[in-house]
């Protein structure tokens, strides 16, 4: 019997094994998923195959970016199916085809800026369009600011230093527009989505967020937003329950309305997350969860063997809205 997530009209189906790949192939540390304007998944993964294309139901149709991409991080689709795939391991965030044909690169490749220096880029995590087409980046690692640029590449302006003060950063690490052009930041460590008009005025801050990691905006004139949490980081709270890691849906003003999973900590199994760090809806409202964490287990889990259900399958989940 398939896993049921939520309540009452945010009721979602775990869709077990979802990924159908071909023989020997597997997704490592899914890190960001898109969906295209033909609910074509595009999933960008941490494996031999960066970017791995799959119908709805899970069919694998192709593979690029072998080669190309140094360490997946973020990654965002626009409404001509344009992928922004921002690489935190080279310091770039490339414009490409559905296909895979590089179209636009912003940063230079393996080399970063210095070390929260604020200029674009060092270990850059995400990004996202403004309704003019211009490019929000979020920068992320080694930085604690957010960039925007114009279609073509050019920087436009920056805002943001470290700190926990409105408008400070403590890793940067999500970013998500809506259709009036509020920018809202996943400022993961210090626990909250940061909300900026479009030129970086700060407006106002979500809080009661457990280190929002993943952020993808529904759409529409009321969107409502879901978030990806992460657990907690250190070895003496692994445990805690009721903390994450979990997914959260929130309305246009940051209200909770919905919380799916996270109420006995992490897990392998049907129902549960691991790390969910990249998120994505298609057409019917499906949910599209990748997650990270399975390539540093020993890190997080020193006393635990790798379950084989994490190394075959646990990088790619589907949530699938129960319509009754």
């Amino acid at each position: 019997m398939p896993a049921i997530l939520g309540t009452g009209e945010h009721r979602y189906r775990v869709v077990d094994n979802f990924a159908k790949l071909p023989d020997g192939w597997q997704l490592t540390d899914v890190a960001s998923v898109a969906v295209d304007s033909k609910d074509r998944i595009y999933v960008f993964n941490r494996g031999a195959h960066p970017m791995v294309v799959l119908d709805r139901d899970g069919n694998f149709l192709r593979s690029w970016g072998e080669g190309l991409f140094s360490r997946a991080h973020g990654l965002h689709i626009d409404a001509d199916d344009n992928l922004y795939c921002t690489d935190d391991g080279d310091h770039t965030v490339r414009k490409c085809s559905t296909d895979g044909k590089v179209l636009l690169t912003i940063g230079i490749p393996e080399k970063p800026t210095p070390f929260m220096s604020g200029d674009p880029f060092h270990r850059c995590t995400h990004s996202a369009l403004s309704p003019k087409g211009e490019i929000y980046v979020s920068d992320g690692y080694g930085n604690a600011r957010v960039h925007k640029f114009t279609p073509d590449g050019k920087l436009m302006k920056s805002w943001g230093e470290p700190g926990t003060d409105p408008g400070q950063f403590n890793i940067v690490h999500n970013i998500a527009t809506d259709a009036d052009g509020w920018v809202y930041v996943a400022d993961r460590e210090n626990h909250r989505v940061q909300v900026f008009d479009g030129d970086g005025k700060y407006e106002t801050q979500w809080n009661n967020l457990h280190r929002p990691c993943a952020l993808c905006c529904g759409g529409g004139k009321n969107p409502t937003f879901i978030i990806g949490e992460l657990g907690p980081g250190l070895a003496i709270n692994r445990k805690v329950p009721n903390i994450g890691p979990r997914l959260s849906i929130v309305d246009a003003k940051g209200k909770r309305i919905a919380r799916l999973g996270g109420e006995e900590g992490p897990g392998v199994m049907s129902g549960k997350f691991l790390a969910p760090h990249g998120i994505a809806l298609d057409s019917r409202g499906d949910i599209y969860v990748g997650e990270v964490g399975v390539a540093d287990w020993k890190t997080s889990f020193p006393d635990e063997e790798t379950p084989a259900v994490v190394r075959a399958t646990r990088c790619l989940q589907k949530l699938e809205r129960v319509r009754e």
